[in-house]
């Protein structure tokens, strides 16, 4: 089959390269250096950010410039850089989300693994410096990094301490078990407090892929693709239909308020429509410039009575991929590498994190933050990072590595919405969506076979 259908279901990063019109001396100098292309997937004022990343690495040393340019969605880029790569000129740099993982290792020659990059080029990149959450994501079963960690966040809980005053809850003890959400949605919504008392962002993310991980029950078999592509999906065992029973319930009893697929119902929470909201930590930015309410973040919460619950939360976010090209030179790859090595600095890495709300990556990188009062002045901006840590990663905290994971991810909230519906039970919801996801991962493993 050609490569081509191996990166037709991924999130791709599309963009378009505006140049400008240089200066002939500066162009003559940036000419000099070794020049990187990296294409990048984050809109304003994120790209602005990383954009400003690349400067600064650019500043930071004479010999090499990295490039960095929008393309679009990570669903569209991903078209962009594999046409590149067919066409022989393939960006240096891709960036990819977290669940086109599987689908970018089985591009093999598309692709440089970061590990074989820090060994051909010398530039060190110890895995041991990232979280492990992060780390074991983006690494192969023996812990080579495959993949760049970068823009890394997780689901955290935010809520409306004005909506639970007015209902008459302690703004200050938020629930922490699903029992308790439950119970504070309908009580909001009962006093009138808010209209809508939870919603969530990112249904399939926060709902069944992290819901799986804290409660300590596999998303899929075979440690959630980690170690083979013949793995079957399971969100389907009574702990998930539970789970969907429950929703279904509080959205027919105007509790929940379902938002939307992906990242629609970011929205309601900020906005004050919603007292309560299971969303990236990265929605910080947002909610920081639009909610005109007091609001606080907690941990995810648990089923009571789940055995070896909680675990510690998986990440969303994007890495960034090493992409091959017939007239590489290995100063271009040492140029990427030294890029690398730059962004895994502590004081890049925190600052990251504190301009943006996505979680630091390194250990150093939180301590720095740490250190330097941040969370002090920022209550819960640590929160992703300790849901992160919160133990050490199992078999079904560790991540997922399933092919055309974001195929999957439609089709479960096409089951959901039916769910939600009344169109179907939360058994059969789930039922048919592992019998079409399983058949996605059949595809794919037949596809991707060596």
């Amino acid at each position: 089959m050609k490569r081509m259908s191996r990166f037709r279901s991924v999130s791709a990063l599309a963009m378009g390269i505006v140049i400008a019109a240089i200066p002939i001396p500066v162009l003559a100098e940036a000419e000099q250096k070794v020049q990187v292309e990296f294409w990048h997937g984050l809109t304003q004022p994120l790209g602005g950010i990383l954009e400003n990343v690349a400067a600064g690495f650019n500043a930071s040393q004479g010999k090499y410039q990295v490039n960095a340019a929008f393309k679009g969605s990570y669903p569209e880029t991903m078209v962009a850089a594999i046409a590149a790569f067919r066409a022989g000129n393939a960006p240096h740099i891709v960036q990819m989300f977290e669940v086109g993982t599987a689908t970018m290792m089985a591009a093999r020659t598309a692709i440089k693994p970061v590990y074989e990059l820090s060994k051909e080029t010398g530039v060190h990149i110890d895995p041991k410096n990232y979280v492990g959450g992060v780390r074991g994501y983006y690494s192969t079963a023996d812990g080579k990094l495959v993949s760049m960690p970068f823009n890394s966040s997780t689901p955290v809980t935010w809520y409306n301490k004005d909506a639970f005053k007015k209902a008459g809850l302690d703004p200050e003890k938020p629930p922490r078990t699903w029992e308790e959400t439950w119970a504070a949605a309908q009580k909001i919504v009962a006093s009138k407090a808010a209209t809508c008392g939870y919603t969530m962002a990112w249904p399939t993310w926060t709902q069944y892929e992290n819901f799986s991980a804290i409660h300590n029950v596999p998303l899929a078999t075979k440690a959630n693709g980690m170690k083979g592509m013949d793995a079957e999906l399971k969100i389907n065992s009574p702990l998930h239909v539970k789970h969907l029973q429950n929703m279904a319930d509080m959205q027919k009893a105007g509790v929940l308020k379902y938002g939307g697929r992906d990242a629609a119902g970011d929205a309601l929470f900020p906005s004050g429509e919603c007292a309560i909201i299971h969303a990236s930590s990265g929605l910080r930015a947002r909610v920081l410039k639009e909610a005109k309410f007091n609001w606080g973040v907690t941990f995810l919460p648990y089923y009571k009575g789940t055995p070896n619950a909680p675990k510690n939360s998986i990440i969303g976010g994007a890495s960034f991929w090493v992409m091959t090209s017939p007239k590489r030179t290995l100063d271009e790859y040492k140029a990427v590498a030294e890029f690398f090595a730059y962004i895994s600095r502590p004081e890049v890495d925190a600052k990251w994190h504190m301009d943006t709300g996505y979680v630091p990556i390194t250990l150093a990188g939180f301590a720095l933050a740490s250190g330097q009062g941040y969370y002090i002045k920022n209550p819960g901006a640590d929160i992703p990072f300790r849901q992160l840590t919160l133990t050490e990663p199992t078999e079904n905290s560790m991540g997922l590595r399933l092919g055309n994971m974001p195929e999957i991810r439609v089709i479960i909230q096409e089951e959901m919405e039916k769910a939600f519906q009344g169109q179907q039970g939360a058994k059969q919801a789930l039922d048919n969506a592992v019998r079409r996801g399983n058949i996605v991962l059949r595809n794919f493993e037949r596809t991707n076979r060596q």
